[in-house]
């Protein structure tokens, strides 16, 4: 149907184009009566003329041709014309241009101008002389691109105002057409105030003022907004002349960030920063205020020449403080809501815009280090007692502890020295355990009271967070606030009974645990370990003991105050060389002693020996 349609305009537009030239030859015949060149049209045959088969006398040919050029434009010549739409439909306008046929332009060459009627005059190029219709094809998005260098550079110069059609989005701004050219519109040039929806200027058609040209690139950047500057720096100007301090204004919320609000006081910027806009805490301002919101604010400072304006809303209420009731005093318990935490305490909200602190020592009766974290979240409703209040400052100090009895008050008959108890492990020092025996007792274990015969560097050797353990008073100090502790004392010493196992000169056996720089360790048991000193590893053979090696030791050292332990390899074959000595000494002198005559004897021999002599004498 689209087609018939079409074929139907350009077959009315081609009879309209007939009639006028039908005009044109009538008024050229009353001017030259001799000639007849409507009948000549009328019974010229084009079909036969273009077969050969009739011709033309080359002198009305000639006169044709002559009327059409004074009468017609030249449709061969590629320039800019004057056109004049005669005809719209749905999809295209009919141009008159004063050409032997009308042209056709589709109407998307002119979504700049949503406003074409029948009867405007537009600039048009012709296209196509003749399409397979015989239809002339103009086009206005060619005409006005040739002109529009022209017309951009004298908008430019002269600094007139352009008109555009916003064509989409692009990345930064807008692409508007103006002149036929695609020019950029910044984001930041479209309005005075932040843009919030681009979409809702696509398809507009809008003034602009041509404020950059790249001729290199041909590149042309418009402002929107360079418009409107002009007459809101007049009265910008006008706004600052009155401003003053504590004066009361009404604005537009024009833009709000995390640190403040920006309010326009019509033409003039002012900040709100998140700490004026209540009494109360807030965590951002969107809480108080939203954008395009019309609010009284207050000035409260500017700079010197008024481009930085400080304002205010809060200060437009009376101070929450101000409003605080004389019936409130210390020792009063209140409710309010956690607001703000920190390490050392929390800001209780007990009225709008009334805090008071609870610091980490007024939550708990216990004394060992916790954060505020533990007790409470931002946002709980908690009850305190009123501690101190300060009206003047605008003070408050609260307490929670203070709900509850204090726990020490009765702390002699509960945990008497020596008695015997369980407490949870709640937090480790280098130097002990903190235990805690009820919520507000705490109780410290020093690292030497936790094992009888471990040596431990950190508590952690020993115990963990969470764990229970058994415990023993050693002292109770109720001014200071002190508890002591014991765990080993909760079972009995070992080292009582090691006292005669391990005595000086009692032999165990054992290898040797490890190394040393001056000798060597070895365990015997579980809570027993020795230290063998160098000179004492020395074996029989001459050779040293070596780790792992298993021998036997003497103790040549026990000492249950100090726990050390110090035994000898070498003493005990050095022991036996020394007993052996003393056997063969001993043997040795028993041996003389048999060997040696008695003094006796000695008498009967020497008696002996003077009767032989005596005997031999008388022989001779």
């Amino acid at each position: 149907m689209a087609e018939e349609q079409k074929t139907v305009e350009a077959t009315e537009a081609s009879q309209a184009a007939t009639e006028t030239l039908q005009e044109v030859v009538e008024t050229k015949k009353q001017e030259t009566p001799k000639q007849d060149p409507q009948e000549f049209l009328e019974t010229f045959d084009w079909d036969k003329y273009e077969e050969g088969i009739e011709r033309v006398d080359d002198t009305k040919l000639k006169e044709f041709e002559s009327l059409v050029e004074e009468n017609f434009v030249d449709t061969a010549d590629a320039e800019v014309v004057e056109g004049k739409v005669v005809h719209m439909t749905d999809r295209e306008a009919i141009i008159d241009i004063n050409a032997k046929s009308e042209g056709v332009i589709s109407l998307n060459e002119f979504r700049y101008n949503p406003d074409l009627k029948v009867g405007d005059k537009v600039e048009v190029l012709i296209d196509i002389r003749e399409d397979k219709t015989g239809q002339l094809v103009l086009s206005h998005r060619k005409a006005r691109t040739i002109m529009a260098w022209d017309r951009v550079n004298a908008a430019h110069d002269k600094e007139e105002i352009v008109t555009g059609f916003v064509k989409c989005r692009t990345k930064g701004g807008m692409i508007v057409d103006v002149f036929g050219i695609e020019a950029f519109l910044p984001g930041s040039q479209i309005d005075v105030k932040p843009i919030r929806d681009y979409d809702q200027y696509v398809g507009k058609t809008m003034e602009f003022k041509v404020v950059k040209i790249n001729h290199e690139f041909k590149n042309v950047v418009v402002s929107h907004k360079a418009l409107i500057e002009a007459d809101i720096e007049e009265q910008k100007k006008e706004i600052i002349g009155q401003l003053e301090k504590g004066q009361v204004l009404e604005g537009v919320v024009k833009n709000i960030t995390s640190y403040g609000v920006f309010i326009d006081l019509g033409g003039v910027d002012g900040l709100v920063h998140i700490t004026d806009l209540s009494w109360s805490r807030i965590n951002h301002p969107n809480e108080v205020v939203e954008l395009d919101q019309k609010l009284n604010v207050v000035i409260l400072d500017f700079d010197d020449n008024k481009s930085r304006i400080q304002l205010g809303l809060k200060q437009l209420e009376k101070h929450p403080w101000d409003a605080l009731g004389d019936e409130m005093k210390i020792g009063d318990k209140v409710k309010g809501k956690v607001v703000v935490i920190a390490d050392y305490g929390a800001f209780i909200e007990v009225a709008e815009g009334v805090e008071g602190l609870i610091h980490v020592s007024e939550m708990s009766w216990s004394t060992h280090l916790r954060s505020a974290q533990d007790f409470v979240k931002v946002g709980d409703e908690v009850e305190a007692v009123v501690l101190t209040l300060d009206r003047e400052d605008r003070k408050m100090s609260l307490g929670i502890k203070q709900l509850t009895p204090d726990p020490w008050t009765d702390i002699t008959s509960k945990y008497p020295v020596g008695s015997r108890h369980k407490g949870i492990v709640r937090n480790f020092t280098n130097f002990g355990v903190f235990v805690e025996m009820e919520e507000g007792i705490d109780g410290l274990i020093y690292i030497s009271d936790l094992s009888w015969t471990k040596k431990i560097k950190h508590p952690s050797e020993f115990v963990n967070v969470g764990d229970t353990l058994e415990v023993e008073v050693l002292e109770l100090d109720v001014e200071g606030r002190k508890l002591s502790l014991g765990h080993k004392q909760t079972t009995e010493n070992p080292w009582d009974k090691y006292e005669t196992e391990f005595a000086e000169g009692t032999v165990h056996k054992a290898a040797v645990s490890d190394i040393v720089d001056k000798g060597a360790t070895v365990v015997f048991n579980d809570d027993i370990t020795g230290f063998i000193p160098s000179r004492h590893m020395e074996k029989e053979d001459g050779k040293k003991i070596t780790k792992g090696e298993e021998v036997e030791f003497k103790i040549i050292e026990f000492n249950k105050d100090f726990k050390r332990v110090v035994a000898s390899h070498t003493a005990l074959f050095r022991e036996q060389e020394e007993r052996n000595v003393k056997a063969a000494k001993k043997k040795m002198a028993a041996a003389a002693d048999e060997a040696a005559p008695t003094l006796g004897d000695a008498n009967s021999q020497l008696q002996a020996l003077k009767e032989k002599m005596e005997a031999d004498a008388k022989k001779k």
